[in-house]
């Protein structure tokens, strides 16, 4: 369990910070990088989250997104800890399929919905919905740091890791489309409209 008594620590006043497993990595270590990006997505959910109504659709997808908040700081712990097969005097957390196969089924609740896109959509209509498209733009940048930081055999990324937060990204993309009464509201890409 997490304790945190005393919220500064000087530990990292030489530019490096502290792994799960006791490893002192610079700052601005790309498994730094990619977890701070994580923690990013986090916040970006929680903005979406003052936006989001009394409707019911709003109720579905604040449930949602209440789990993937709690998700992202599993993911979060598991990049912090990277399995070097060192004996830990700890089980250290990690994403599970189980994890990712609960977005997918609720990417598949929401677009159920939904009519087919016939378009891209651009980040707008609700407020709620272009935070979401927010949302999806930094897990997309988080995704884009944990592949980079998994191409190095070094540095290990699980594999329910890297699928997790794919599925993250592709949900808030389905649920800035719900947030948006259900697809209706998008605002769609007219291609060469002001030319």
């Amino acid at each position: 369990m997490v304790k945190l008594n005393k919220i500064y620590t000087r530990t990292g006043d030489a530019g490096t910070t502290g792994l799960g497993t006791g490893e002192r990595v610079a700052k601005h270590d790309l498994r730094i990088a990619a977890y701070g990006t994580v923690d990013e997505t986090n916040a970006t959910i929680g903005l979406v989250r003052l936006h989001l109504g009394e409707l019911e659709a709003d109720r579905v997808v604040d449930e949602i997104l209440g789990r993937i908040q709690n998700d992202l700081f599993d993911l979060g712990a598991d990049l912090c800890v990277p399995d070097r097969g060192e004996a830990l005097p700890y089980e250290p957390l990690h994403i599970t399929e189980d994890q990712v196969d609960r977005l997918e089924r609720e990417i598949d609740l929401l677009n159920a919905e939904m009519q087919p896109l016939k378009s891209f959509v651009l980040p707008g209509g609700s407020p709620a919905s272009a935070y979401l498209h927010l949302s999806r733009t930094v897990s997309r940048r988080a995704e884009r740091l944990m592949t980079e930081l998994a191409s190095d055999p070094a540095e290990p990324v699980s594999a329910a890791a890297l699928k997790y937060i794919n599925r993250v990204s592709d949900l808030l993309f389905v649920a800035g489309r719900y947030a948006n009464g259900r697809g209706e509201g998008d605002v769609l890409w007219v291609p060469g409209a002001n030319r």
